[in-house]
């Protein structure tokens, strides 16, 4: 009986052992996916593309290389004469010397143009936007400018325009102008780099989403033929490989842009959509383990950072509409037959939030002045509600509030009653003095 009970009591302690050992690597689990990610690059950011919000960001302000994510700048000037009517997809490009030449450095992502070839802004666009073509830049920057010389004020121009700072543009391409064979634009260093923050990379490709959505049909592409039914046909796979398809596909990536110099390293701005929620992830000199610069590297840095961002974020309601505060129901009037009014929140906030640590984003009721004098009418402002704890910000300056406004009136109090109460506080101070 004695070595039943035993055993039985034995099987009990192991079971609740058991039990315990779960319940440990569950939470576990749960506070690794909770914590921000290991992301192996120099430079790394994440945000929600429709709102700009930070998710995360690591040494985001220094101005790194960027190397072929220059061509988003290209591309966003590009459809913004498209847009205006200035250029047409339809336009031919006769080939310049300069575009011919790279076009035939097979050291570089290209195709190869012919010297006495004819090509329309579409097919140049395509080859820039999914191969990354370098010469087909150039060719746009002619179509566009005159010269790649005369388009890096164009570049700089829109570069103001959107914020950015601590840029740097010697050239359309993002190759080192030591790899453009003596032709880089006249003034630029010979071996010049574009350099530009992470930050300002993922502000670039949000204004970029923003302006031009329809830059995500094109930068979608995995596969396509350039001069498609020619002899120079060539076939273009895209060098984003998260794309669906893709050697690393992963869900929801649909661009943007991927690039890699020696001086660079390994960068991708990638974009992905699951549900309602689409971010904007950069990665900049990403690296292995082992210290390895290698494209698979950048795809990897990416997953992480998408990972984190699906699994982790979600856009909630902060505040509610005509939400009102436990800490202050109502605001004092000053000479008015109601001694208060009632005051609530107008419009709901809502943000993307980490949904494991929503307690650190408070709320905080502002009021302009501690009371308001008589007549108050209902729907006067009175203050705000702002949005505190939240860690990152947002990609462009954003301040979340919500005014606070009165739902009651109150109307003002007649000469004799507001004598008497003069009176009144005449006697108290004389009292007060006296005694």
């Amino acid at each position: 009986m004695k070595k039943r009970w035993k055993a039985a009591s034995i099987r009990v302690l192991l079971a609740f052992v058991l039990v315990v050992s779960m319940l440990e690597i569950s939470l576990t689990s749960a506070s690794a996916k909770n914590d921000e990610p290991t992301v192996l690059a120099k430079a790394a950011i994440v945000i929600d593309a429709d709102s700009g919000k930070i998710l995360y960001e690591k040494n985001a302000n220094k101005a790194l290389g960027i190397a072929s994510m220059s061509k988003m700048m290209t591309e966003f000037i590009l459809l913004d004469k498209i847009k205006a009517g200035e250029i047409s997809w339809d336009d031919k490009y006769n080939v310049s010397k300069y575009a011919y030449k790279i076009s035939h450095d097979t050291a570089l992502s290209n195709v190869a143009l012919r010297e006495d070839g004819v090509y329309t802004v579409r097919e140049l666009y395509e080859a820039m936007a999914i191969y990354s073509a370098n010469a087909a830049t150039i060719a746009l920057t002619e179509v566009m400018a005159g010269s790649e010389k005369k388009f890096l004020p164009l570049m700089n121009k829109k570069a103001k325009e959107l914020g950015l700072k601590k840029y740097t543009f010697y050239n359309a391409t993002g190759l080192s102008n030591s790899q453009l064979q003596g032709m880089h634009p006249k003034g630029t260093p010979k071996k010049g780099e574009n350099k530009m923050p992470a930050k300002e990379v993922a502000k670039l490709s949000y204004e970029l989403l923003k302006e031009h959505p329809e830059v995500l049909e094109t930068a979608s592409i995995l596969k396509k033929t350039f001069a498609k039914g020619t002899k120079d046909a060539i076939p273009m796979e895209n060098w984003n490989y998260m794309l669906k398809g893709g050697k690393y596909e992963y869900e929801g990536v649909d661009g943007l842009k991927t690039g890699s110099t020696d001086y660079a390293g390994q960068c991708f701005a990638a974009t992905a959509k699951q549900g309602d929620l689409r971010v904007i992830t950069i990665v900049m000199d990403a690296k292995e383990k082992n210290g390895d610069s290698t494209y698979k590297a950048r795809f990897d840095a990416t997953k992480v950072l998408l990972d984190y961002a699906f699994d982790n974020f979600e856009q909630q309601t902060i505040l509610a509409k005509n939400a009102t505060f436990s800490e202050q129901k109502t605001i004092e009037v000053k000479n008015g037959k109601e001694k208060t009014v009632k005051i609530q929140a107008t419009e709901p906030i809502k943000m993307v939030v980490n949904k494991n640590n929503i307690k650190a984003i408070k709320t905080e009721l502002v009021l302009t002045y501690p009371s308001i004098s008589a007549p108050v009418k209902k729907g006067a402002v009175v203050g705000y509600v702002k949005v505190t704890g939240d860690k990152y910000g947002y990609i462009n300056p954003t301040e979340l509030k919500s005014n606070v406004v009165t739902t009651t009136s109150a109307s003002e109090r007649g000469w004799l009653s507001k004598g008497f109460t003069g009176l009144g506080d005449f006697f108290e101070n004389v009292w007060d003095k006296v005694f």
